[in-house]
This record gives structure tokens, C-alpha cells and sequence, in this order.
């Protein structure tokens, strides 16, 4: 079929390009003012400290809400909250249905629970391997492992040749939980051939394959039975195949097993409502610990990444209501270090030192396999795939351009390191980027979201590292002094450093003195202009740039 020139294939992330975590991809087909689209996850990522008051942050979904009519739905590639952890959220500004597999599913329906319009959201089953068509796309669920259940890579055709998504991915041969990945599948899609692959690629700096879970099992045993005291086991909730590896080496420990983060009670609870957990697997509440023997006991724990609010940081800082650890305990960090965490979970592990429990990390012993693809991973994957054209996504910029060159010395011809809110034409005889558009960071501040870079979070963060001025100045008829002004500062002194208010009121009477009357006869040009002096002030004194608000009053 021939296809006009205006009809194109187009690839647009607004999240998950450029770093790890936050996925939204776009898929359109038609003018780029004009297309039809489907979106590929919607995914969260976690704030840092220099974020106050924020613990979540999402892709701003501006672009895709100006083209709501032409959104045919959201396709889930599997349940990790960097891919759907923002769908609770953003929902409502996209009301479309959602497509999932079993597992995802039942994860999103519990995570839904938390908001008012969950039954509002139609949840659309598609069985593992299934086909359904979007608008003008046709989609196939091609079954990959990773660290979770039902991970898919998505394969897209269109009227310009087929997309290869593959989400987040691995090669695991046993990996304990659901099928190993359909290779063969992969295979007969190159053998068809595939227009383009937009790949994982968080491990391209990592040699060879990033191992079986399968394999894990004997050693985490290992590990526990040279353990004395209580055993807590860090890891991501949603690795239900941990999980199960977990629960078994510390049976074979004689250990029983508690669960202890609210996260884990819930995938627990999707896995064995689909059928990846046994339902005889018993789970011990947190809240029945204290009545385990110290060496009987072993801890499935939340917070691998220190986290300031999950199981673990409660834990380590001894304010958990129910769980407690002490001198002679064991803590095994079953995960990998996410980049962008290294300080927060550095100070978890130094706060665990510091009470003299022992820490356990893959760099000290076998703990842990990544679900992600090593490079020998990602050169098999490109050997089945064949694509004319590589996408490298899942990643920082410096991942992505390793990718890249990795596709290449693969023998693909084209490699495109694009960026959130990069348009890229994937039309054959046209590819390359066409477009910017609008993205960013929305965050979750109380119940609302704000964009990450508006004025309430950026005033917030210059409050967190240079304080907090407010001047009430009262001012007569004639615009001079009525009383004394009243100074509050938060954040800049120590009791008794320097005598701020004298040293303020001396600015402000100056700043008044010599104020022109027609400035001074104008509340808006007066508070700015005392707002200045006060700001030069804390400036040529304390070297800070303070938030700073005046109040102006005349009497």
C-alpha cells in the first residue's frame, strides 16, 4: 500500500528518555499536527532532597492532553511504578481505557483503590501473547522476564513496517516466577522484518548477562544460615520471584517469614490472586514480629533504595511501630543500587552500621541479579530483532549513547538518541528528530500536582537553602515611618549571632529616606523597593539570598 508522504510513524517520550524511571512513551501515526495516537506506559519517579514536600514526580502529559481526542489508550508493559505508577494520577486528565495484562491489572485495580474515580477506569484484560488493534496501530504482547511478572515487549505494526517496544527486560532461563522469554517469537518478527526497536538500556555498561534467578536461591540460603539474630531482607516489592526465592531459603533456615511495608502486602496479594505465588506460601503480619524468636525470624523489607518512609529507613532510625533491630542483626540488600539513590542509601547503611548491624550487599556476596539486559543480553537481542533502526530508551544520557554505539557495531544501520519531548520520525526515508514539544516534571505535592519547575516548588527549595524573610512596615499619609517595623527571619540565624533587627530597620529607614515620593506613594513600587534594600542587606552580611516578603500598611 502506498502511503502519503503527510502519514508518518512517529515516537515521542515524554518520560524515561534521558533517565531511569518515569516511563511515557507516544506512538503516532499521521501529520505530526494531526496523528493518531497510543501511549506505552505512565510511570512515577521518586523525589530527592532537594525537593521538600515532594515524594513523587510524574511526566507533565501537557502535549498529549492538547490531542485528547486522538489518544486511543494506554498500554501497560508490565507493573513496576516507574510504568504505572502514575495512572492514579494522571488518569482523570486523559480518561481512556487501559490495557493490561492479568497480573498489571490486579496491581493497578488495588493501586486505584486510593482514589474516588477507580471505577471510572476501564481496565482493558489482554491475555500474555494476545494481539488487539489501536486506532491504526496492530499490537502484539511478546512474553520477556524481568523482575516482575508478565513483563511484555510490545510489537507494534503499522502501514510503515513494525516498532519493537520491549519495555524493561532480561533473558533469564529459569526465572522462578512465570515463563522465560519467547526467543523464537523475537526471532520470527526479525525474520519478517523490524522497522525499529526501542530498547531498556539501563545495563549497557555491565559485561556479559545479568544472571538467573534461578541461581540466587542456594546462595541467599548460603548467606541466612551464617546469620545470627534477625535477618532482614531488602528488596523491591514488586520482585515477586524474590520474593518466593526469599520465603524458601529462609525455610530451608528454619526461619519464618514477615512482611514489612504496606507495598508488599499488596503484590503479594495481585500474585496470588493470578497465580504466581502458591496460596499456602504463608507470609507473617509485622505486627505478630515480637512474638518470633530474634533467630527464628527473617524480614522481607521495603526501602531498598532508602526510601525516607518505607519499612526499612522506620526501621534502621528505631521509630517503626512494630519491627525493631539491634546489635547482632543482619540486613542483606537484595537489589541493585537505581543511580540517582547512591546518598540516600548510603545514609540508610551508615545508620545501620551505626547501631552495629551487619550490612550484606551484592559487592560482598551473591544477592542479588539485576532484570535488566547486560550487554551480551542486548547483542542477542539485537541478533533475533534485526531492527533497520535502534531507540535506545531506560536510561541517562550517557546509557543511551553507549546503547547506540552498541546497536552499531550490531550492524544496525540507524541509531537515534532522542530525549524527553524529542519527536522522532521513525518513517522510512525520514528518520531523525522533527520536533520539540513541551515536557517536564509534574510533582505530587499534598493531593495536587504542580509542575516541578513552577513558582511554588522553586520558592520552596530557595526557602529550604537560604531561609525566610517577612517585614511588616507600617507607613503614615505623607509615606513615612509609623512605627517601627517588625521583622521575622526563619532559617538564617543562630540565637543570638547577629542583630538582625536593628541592622534590618536601619535598611528600611534609609531605603525610606531616600525614596523618591512617587515610588514611595505607590504600595507595589514601595514594598519592592524595601524588598530590595532588605535582600542587599542579608546579601553583604550573610552571603544569602533569602525569600522576602513585605507587608505594607498605612495608617
Amino acid at each position: 500500500m502506498n502511503t502519503p508522504a503527510t502519514e508518518q510513524l512517529l515516537f515521542l517520550p515524554l518520560g524515561g528518555a534521558g533517565e531511569i524511571g518515569m516511563n511515557l512513551n507516544l506512538y503516532g501515526y499521521g501529520s505530526p499536527d494531526d496523528a493518531q495516537w497510543i501511549m506505552i506506559d505512565l510511570g512515577v519517579t521518586f523525589a530527592d532532597p532537594s525537593m521538600p514536600g515532594v515524594d513523587v514526580m510524574m511526566p507533565d502529559t501537557a502535549f498529549i492532553e492538547e490531542h485528547i481526542e486522538s489518544l486511543h489508550g494506554i498500554v501497560l508493559t508490565h507493573a513496576h511504578e516507574d510504568h504505572l505508577g502514575a495512572v492514579q494520577y494522571l488518569w482523570p486528565r486523559l480518561s481512556c481505557p487501559v490495557y493490561a495484562t492479568p497480573f498489571t491489572a490486579a496491581v493497578l485495580r488495588r493501586k486505584l483503590r486510593e482514589v474516588e474515580w477507580a471505577d471510572d477506569v476501564p481496565i482493558i484484560e489482554v491475555p500474555l501473547g494476545s494481539s488487539f488493534t489501536l486506532g491504526p496501530f496492530d499490537l502484539e504482547l511478546i512474553t520477556l522476564t524481568h523482575s516482575i511478572p508478565e513483563p511484555n515487549a510490545i510489537a507494534i505494526r503499522t502501514e510503515h513496517g513494525t516498532v519493537l517496544h520491549t519495555g524493561d527486560w532480561k533473558f533469564d532461563p529459569d526465572p522462578v516466577v512465570g515463563d522465560a522469554a519467547d526467543s523464537s517469537r523475537l526471532r520470527e518478527l526479525g525474520d519478517h522484518g523490524i522497522l525499529a526497536m526501542v530498547c531498556d538500556s539501563t545495563n549497557v555498561f555491565s559485561p556479559g548477562s545479568s544472571g538467573s534467578e534461578g541461581e540466587l536461591k542456594a546462595s541467599l540460603s548460603q548467606v541466612i544460615a551464617g546469620c545470627s539474630g534477625r535477618v532482614a531482607v531488602a528488596c523491591f516489592a514488586s520482585n515477586i520471584a524474590r520474593l518466593h526465592t526469599v520465603a524458601e531459603a529462609a525455610m530451608e533456615n528454619d526461619r519464618d517469614v514477615i512482611l514489612a511495608g504496606r507495598s508488599l502486602y499488596r503484590m503479594v496479594d495481585a500474585a496470588k490472586e493470578t497465580g504466581y505465588l502458591p496460596e499456602d506460601l504463608v507470609f507473617v503480619d509485622e505486627g505478630d514480629a515480637t512474638y518470633i524468636p530474634r533467630e527464628k525470624a527473617l524480614l522481607i523489607c521495603t526501602g531498598s533504595q532508602g526510601e525516607p518512609r518505607a519499612a526499612l529507613s522506620r526501621i534502621a532510625s528505631g521509630d517503626h511501630p512494630r519491627v525493631s533491630m539491634e546489635d547482632g542483626d543482619t540486613v542483606i540488600f537484595s537489589s541493585r543500587v537505581i543511580p540517582g539513590n547512591e546518598v540516600s542509601i548510603s545514609q540508610l547503611q551508615n545508620q545501620l552500621a551505626s547501631r552495629n548491624i551487619r550490612i550484606v550487599t551484592w559487592e560482598d556476596a551473591f544477592v542479588h541479579v539485576s532484570g535488566h539486559p547486560a550487554r551480551d543480553e542486548l547483542t542477542e537481542m539485537y541478533q533475533l530483532a534485526r531492527p533497520q533502526i535502534a531507540v535506545p530508551v531506560h536510561g541517562e544520557t550517557r546509557h543511551m549513547i553507549e546503547h547506540a554505539n552498541l546497536a552499531r557495531e550490531c550492524q544496525v544501520p540507524q541509531a537515534v538518541v532522542t530525549k524527553n519531548g524529542s519527536m522522532v520520525s521513525l518513517t522510512p526515508g525520514n528518520v531523525g528528530i522533527i520536533d520539540q514539544v513541551t515536557s517536564g516534571r509534574l510533582a505530587l505535592e499534598g493531593n495536587r500536582l504542580v509542575p516541578l519547575d513552577g513558582e511554588l516548588i522553586r520558592k520552596r527549595r530557595q526557602a529550604l537553602f537560604n531561609g525566610f524573610v517577612v517585614a511588616t512596615v507600617v507607613l503614615d499619609a505623607d509615606g513615612a515611618l509609623y512605627d517601627e517595623p517588625q521583622i521575622s527571619a526563619s532559617g538564617l540565624l543562630e540565637v543570638g549571632e547577629y542583630d538582625l533587627e536593628e541592622s534590618a530597620l536601619a535598611a528600611i529607614e534609609d531605603c525610606i529616606d531616600t525614596m523618591p515620593a512617587k515610588i514611595r506613594q505607590v504600595d507595589a513600587s514601595a514594598e519592592e523597593a524595601i524588598r530590595i534594600a532588605l535582600r542587599r542587606l542579608f546579601r553583604s552580611v550573610l552571603d544569602k539570598n533569602p525569600i522576602t516578603v513585605i507587608h505594607l500598611v498605612r495608617v
